[in-house]
């Protein structure tokens, strides 16, 4: 049996590349509402059914942050799983809301990658992120510095 291995190395991001992840999840009710009380959002478009039926969208919403944390979740196999810290996320960008039974995919784009300018041993990789539904929908979208170990054979 081999062995799983977590993430790449700073090596291994090539710039321009897109990596269409493996992980999925369908979102159901209970996920939104523990999330909603975990989190302390309690506002009735993402709990109350008939609240939900007389606004816009006719139906419960899913937390855009559960979203937002689902899709970063998702990445962290290849994106940051030998990362030593998550530096910065930007330009978070909500593009279509999200229901209950929607299933959430996610593809991430290397856009730029520099060596830290202090630490021979690791880079920073410069992502974007678009988290997309069972229809291929694009519903977030997301940038982030991630802080990357380089391989021990090549930080020599």
């Amino acid at each position: 049996m081999n062995q799983s291995i977590l993430g790449f190395y700073y090596e291994d991001f090539v710039v321009g590349e897109e990596i269409k992840h493996a992980l999925s999840k369908t979102i159901f009710e209970s996920d939104n509402n523990l999330f909603s009380l975990l989190t302390m959002n309690h506002h009735p478009v993402h709990i109350n059914m008939d609240y939900a039926a007389k606004n816009q969208h006719g139906k419960i919403l899913v937390v855009g942050t559960l979203v937002f944390s689902l899709a970063v979740g998702m990445t962290v196999p290849e994106i940051s799983g030998k990362a030593i810290a998550n530096l910065s996320y930007e330009d978070i960008r909500h593009l279509n809301p999200v229901f209950i039974n929607d299933t959430l995919y996610a593809r991430t784009k290397i856009l730029d990658k520099r060596e830290s300018k202090t630490k021979p041993d690791r880079g920073i990789v410069h992502v974007e992120t678009v988290a997309f539904n069972q229809n291929g929908v694009g519903v977030l979208s997301f940038r982030r510095n991630v802080l990357v170990k380089k391989s021990i054979n090549r930080c020599r």
